[in-house]
């Protein structure tokens, strides 16, 4: 939801779910056209989405961390 709010291209945002061990990998996938949008100026949106998914640790032995993933376009695709 609150990745959604960044973004221009809501439709293109996909949350995944990795489980690690030690912890939780939350993949984030966004258009192209919005990777920026989510870094924020010198990382500062990616840190604070990041500090977000460490405050939401139910566990402290359990981690969660957070990764931006940019779509290929369909042209991209091989």
């Amino acid at each position: 939801m609150v990745v959604k709010s960044l973004v221009d291209e809501v439709d293109s945002v996909e949350v995944r779910e990795v489980e690690q061990q030690g912890g939780t990998l939350i993949e984030v996938r966004v258009a192209p056209s919005d990777m920026g949008k989510l870094i924020g100026r010198q990382g500062r949106t990616i840190r604070a989405l990041r500090s977000l998914a460490v405050r939401c640790e139910p566990e402290e032995k359990h981690r969660f961390m957070l990764e931006i993933v940019g779509m290929n376009s369909p042209s991209e695709e091989t």
